[in-house]
């Protein structure tokens, strides 16, 4: 198993506007350094709703900065977790916000393959969450055009979904790409009772991402092993695959970042990663 250990955008730095998760516009050049003086190997850019145009992944002046960045830290842009979908989602009822939508996304694909992105994570949670049989055809129809460039450009979409793992596998089996993926989230499936065990045996093979979180059952982000995630599970499950993904800490957050990430970090090294 060889991954590269990376940290959600903005979990290093204070709080944007003072909200929980965002991309830092303004100040996000300088979570770079603090990356590599803690022996991280990448940061999992933020595509917000708010401001995208404003977005550096939107634009080739901002790929080009950030190609700066990393040449000058050794700080990669693995990963893409592409929050724009959680208010404008691809499979919207409203044709025009999905149409919308997918031009943003091949945008996105143009660029993340300039950066050398390997993985777009889609999320449909929350307020994107796949609540009935509709909203998954929309989502399998709109997703389908931009399948065949995500294969050409060699970068995964990489689906994070509150379906429990047999209803996950089925919307799989119907994208049948090996560049559909998953994003698994230890936090999450711990807040929504679902056993580590059984989702990789479902999708383990398609994983592609993974975020590091603790949650309590029905409850939001806690500090790493205070929740009810059971990393010894999560890590038997991850040792039943291949994993070359990245392993991006998206762990709990306060409103000035770096100590409390800190802290997690030794805390996943000392019990899970240097034993």
């Amino acid at each position: 198993m060889a991954f590269e250990l990376g940290v959600m955008q903005g979990r290093l730095l204070p709080k944007y506007l003072g909200r929980y998760q965002a991309h830092p516009l303004g100040y996000w050049q300088d979570e770079f350094k603090i990356a590599a003086d803690l022996n991280l190997s990448c940061i999992e850019f933020i595509l917000d709703f708010n401001d995208a145009d404003q977005n550096p992944l939107l634009s080739s002046s901002g790929v080009d900065e950030i190609l700066k960045i990393t040449q000058k830290t050794g700080i990669k842009v693995l990963s893409v977790c592409a929050d724009y979908f959680m208010e404008a989602p691809i499979h919207n009822e409203d044709k025009f916000i999905s149409a919308n939508s997918k031009k943003i996304l091949s945008s996105l694909l143009d660029n993340c393959y300039s950066l050398g992105v390997r993985d777009i994570v889609i999320p449909c949670v929350d307020q994107s969450s796949l609540g009935n049989a509709a909203a998954v055809d929309r989502l399998i129809i709109n997703l389908d055009p931009l399948i065949e460039k995500a294969e050409n450009l060699r970068i995964n979409l990489s689906l994070e979904t509150d379906l429990n793992p047999y209803y996950f596998a089925t919307l799989l089996d119907k994208l049948p790409s090996e560049y559909v993926t998953v994003n698994y989230d230890t936090g999450n499936s711990a807040s929504l009772g679902y056993n580590p065990i059984e989702e990789f045996e479902c999708y383990g093979s398609r994983i592609s991402d993974i975020h590091i979180k603790d949650r309590k059952l029905g409850g939001g982000s806690v500090v790493l092993g205070t929740g009810d995630t059971d990393f010894n599970a999560f890590f038997k499950a991850l040792g039943t695959i291949d994993y070359q993904g990245p392993i991006i800490m998206q762990a709990y957050r306060d409103d000035e970042g770096r100590s409390i990430f800190k802290q997690q970090l030794d805390w996943f090294k000392n019990n899970y990663l240097n034993k």
